[in-house]
This record gives structure tokens, sequence and C-alpha cells, in this order.
């Protein structure tokens, strides 16, 4: 897969990098010089363009990748111009940052595949951090869904998945347990060592300090949340 990472401001590139760590052949594209050659080593190729000139883009072959993301932020009108510019080169996939709700129905409106929210994303993580500290991390993966890594605490402990009604009460998903589990290492210390049960069955238990991974409506992890902080 070829990806193009467009904008290398704070987000573009960690985007961009952790593709690259990935595995994935990265082209990195920004107008400004110096953010190109700090990330020049990290990714596979990193190029001083603008994406408004659509001679450049035609010159590196941008209608080649697969997916390209317009990771611009500060510059509403360039992200928009980005977008329409790659949609005319015929680039199939484009996932565009969207700052505002009219920003967004811009680019959805001139060819985006799909949008990302950043700031509005990071601020529901930190409100259900404050609200719901037993969250370790929440994903949004579609508007109004997501994956939540949480604690479900002594409420729960001891109990099996199937006694816990998760899924009954709330209709949201257990997909993983992360739990640490004690031995004794060669020099005959005690340690814990983290195991991951990525396909739980109803009858494995659930402990304490075990952390769940659970997939479901924002809306119905609203009403666990709720139930959890009782």
């Amino acid at each position: 897969m070829l990806v193009s990472v467009i904008g290398l401001g704070n987000f573009g590139a960690k985007v961009a990098t952790k593709l690259a760590d990935k595995g994935i052949e990265v082209i990195a594209i920004d107008s400004n010089s110096e953010l190109v050659e700090k990330i020049k080593d990290l990714v596979t190729h990193a190029i001083t363009v603008d994406v408004t000139d659509e001679k450049a883009l035609r010159a590196v072959n941008i209608s080649d990748i697969d997916v390209a993301i317009i990771a611009i932020g500060d510059n509403i009108q360039m992200s928009i111009m980005a977008v329409a510019m790659l949609r005319k080169l015929g680039v199939g996939r484009i996932i565009a940052r969207a700052t505002n709700q009219l920003h967004e129905n811009v680019l959805i409106e001139i060819g985006a595949s799909e949008i990302v929210k950043v700031e509005e994303q990071m601020g529901n993580i930190i409100a259900s951090k404050i609200v719901a500290p037993y969250i370790i991390q929440q994903y949004s993966f579609a508007t109004g869904y997501s994956l939540v890594q949480l604690k479900l605490g002594k409420k729960f402990h001891g109990k099996t998945i199937a006694e816990t009604q998760i899924k009954t009460n709330y209709s949201l998903n257990i997909v993983a347990l992360e739990k640490k589990v004690p031995y004794v290492a060669q020099d005959g210390k005690s340690s814990f060592r983290v195991e991951i049960n990525e396909a739980p069955l109803p009858m494995d238990e659930i402990h304490a300090d075990d952390i769940i991974a659970i997939v479901g409506s924002d809306k119905n992890f609203d009403r666990l949340f709720k139930d959890l902080s009782k």
C-alpha cells in the first residue's frame, strides 16, 4: 500500500511516522521544507510540494497512491484546495482532517472519502477520562461508535463475562481481556506478565484490575459509565 500524508504539522508527522513504523510505504508532503527535512529519514519519501500546484503533483505521480491523508488543520482553505486537487487527479481514497462542521461539510461535498475530527475526538476522550476515570483509552472508529479500554473495577470483580451482563444490559461487546498474571522469574523473584485474551468466552472471569476492551455505541457506553459511577 502506498499512502501520502499531506501536511506535516504535529498531527500529520505523527500519522506519517506511525504508518511507516507499521511497514507502510509513505510519501510525506508539505510546502514547508523544514518540516519535510525533519521527517525525511522516518518515511519512504519526503517531498516539498505545494499541493495546489497541479503540475508539481503530477510530477511526483500523486495519482498512483492508494490513500491520501490531508492532515492540514490550520489552513482550511488549503485543505479544501488539496482535497479538490487530489480528486481531480484521480486519487480514489482521500481521508481529510476537519476542524469544524462547516469544514467537514465542504470536504465531503468536494469529494473527501472520510473525515477525521481530531480536536473533537480528543475533547471527547479527555471529557470521558474526567467523568469516568476508569477509562484507559477511547477510540472513535465511526460516528457514534467507539472501542473503549477500561477497568470495570470491584463491581464486577470475580464475575464471568456472562455474569456481568454487559451485552444483555448495555448492548456492548467485550472483545479482549488484558490480565496481569503472577509468576516466579528465573532469579526467584515474584513478578507479573501481561497476557491478552483476544477471544474471550462467556465463562472467562474478570478481576478488578483487568483491562477490558469493549466495542459499541457511545450512547450505550454512556449508560454503562453512569452505572459504573454509582
